[in-house]
C-alpha cells in the first residue's frame, strides 16, 4: 500500500489567497481608474470581452491538452464508476444547483438582493452547476491516491458531453428563471471555450507526442504550461473585480451570499456520490474523483459564458467567480474526508 503524504502544488495549494488578492487587486484598481476602465471593457465582438476572451482561452487550452481520447476506449471494463459520474453530472446536479440558488437568492435573501437582481445570481449558480471539472480534478484525484487513468478517463467523457449536454441543460434551467436566452451566444460561447480550445489541445498533443515522446509531452510540457491557466485566471479576476468594484463596495455582503448555497451544493453532491459509490461497491480509487468531479466545477468555463450572456458586470458574472473563491478550501476540506473515510 502506498502511504506517502501526497501535497499539492504551490499554485494550487494557495489558489484562494491569489484568488482573494486578485479580488482586493480588482477592486482597487476599479476604484483608482474610474470611469477610464471602460476603454478596456468596450474592447468587445458579439458581446465577448476580446482581453477576457484571451484570458480564458489560456486558461482552458492547456486543460485540453490532457484529455486522452484513446482512454475512453477502456470504459467497457469498469462501467460503473464513469455512469455514476455521469448521472450525478448531468442528472443530479444542475438542477440541484439551480434549487439552491432559486431557494437563496429568491427566497432566504429578499432583504440584501432586489428581486430584479435575483434571476442573475441564479443564472450565474446555474452555469456554474452545468459544468462539471475538468482541470482541478485532477489534483483532488491525487491528493485521495485515486486511479488517475480512470479519472483521465471520466473527465475525458465529460468534457464530450459537454459539447452537446451544456446548451439545453443551460437554456432549460435559464428557461425556468424566466431570463431571455441567447441561445447563438450560449453556442458560440461553447464553441470558442470548449470547441476550438479542445480540437487544439488535440492537435497539440498529436503533434508534440509524434516529436518529442510521450515522457516529454507529460513530464517536461505539460507541468511548464500548468502556471499558464492559474495566471490567466487570476487576470481575468483582476479585470473582473476591475468592473464589479463600484458593487462590491456598495454591498460587500455579497460576496458571503453567494458563497453559501455554492458551498452547499458542493457537499450535497459529494455527499451523493460518494455513498452511492460506496453502494455499487466501487473502489476508494474511483469512488474517490467520482465524488471529487461531481462536487467541483470547470470554473473557466462558467466565468466565460457568463460573461458572455449577461456581461463583464453582471451578477451572474460575480457568482461565478465566488465559485473560484470558495472552491479550493472547501474541496481540500472534502480531500481530507474521502482519506479519513477512506475504505
Amino acid at each position: 500500500m502506498n502511504t506517502e503524504k501526497r501535497k499539492i502544488g504551490f499554485f494550487e495549494k494557495y489558489l484562494t489567497l491569489w484568488v482573494a488578492l486578485g479580488i482586493l487587486g480588482g477592486i482597487g484598481i476599479g476604484h483608482l481608474a474610474g470611469d477610464s476602465i471602460e476603454v478596456i471593457s468596450s474592447l468587445e465582438i458579439a458581446k465577448v470581452n476580446i482581453p477576457v476572451a484571451i484570458l480564458i482561452w489560456l486558461m482552458i487550452y492547456p486543460m485540453m491538452l490532457q484529455v486522452d481520447f484513446s482512454s475512453i476506449k477502456k470504459i467497457g471494463k469498469r462501467p460503473k464508476g464513469v455512469i455514476l459520474t455521469l448521472i450525478v453530472n448531468w442528472l443530479i446536479k444542475p438542477f440541484t444547483m439551480a434549487f439552491f440558488a432559486w431557494l437563496f437568492f429568491s427566497q432566504l435573501y429578499q432583504a440584501w438582493i432586489d428581486p430584479g437582481m435575483a434571476g442573475e445570481y441564479i443564472a450565474g449558480a446555474i452555469i456554474l452547476g452545468a459544468a462539471p471539472c475538468t482541470a482541478m480534478v485532477f489534483v483532488w484525484s491525487y491528493l485521495t491516491n485515486g486511479d488517475p487513468n480512470y479519472t483521465l478517463v471520466q473527465v475525458s467523457i465529460n468534457d464530450l458531453i459537454i459539447l452537446v449536454a451544456f446548451v439545453p441543460i443551460v437554456g432549460l434551467l435559464l428557461g425556468i428563471t424566466n431570463i431571455s436566452i441567447p441561445y447563438n451566444t450560449l453556442i458560440a460561447s461553447i464553441v470558442t471555450f470548449v470547441v476550438i480550445p479542445l480540437v487544439a489541445g488535440v492537435i497539440t498533443q498529436k503533434i508534440l507526442l509524434k516529436r518529442r515522446g510521450e515522457e516529454w509531452f507529460k513530464n517536461v510540457f505539460l507541468p511548464k504550461l500548468k502556471p499558464v491557466s492559474i495566471i490567466a485566471l487570476l487576470v481575468t479576476l483582476v479585470l473582473l473585480f476591475a468592473f464589479q468594484g463600484q458593487n462590491i463596495v456598495n454591498n460587500p455582503l455579497i460576496i458571503l451570499l453567494a458563497a453559501v448555497p455554492l458551498i452547499i451544493q458542493t457537499y450535497f453532491i459529494f455527499f451523493i456520490t460518494w455513498f452511492a459509490g460506496k453502494k455499487l461497491k466501487l473502489p476508494h480509487s474511483i469512488c474517490s474523483p467520482a465524488a471529487m468531479i461531481g462536487a467541483s466545477n470547470f470554473f473557466e468555463l462558467a466565468v466565460a459564458v457568463a460573461i458572455s450572456l449577461f456581461g463583464l458586470q453582471s451578477p451572474a458574472a460575480l457568482v461565478t467567480v465566488v465559485g473560484v473563491l470558495v472552491e479550493v478550501p472547501v474541496m481540500l476540506s472534502l480531500v481530507a474526508l474521502a482519506n479519513r473515510w477512506k475504505y
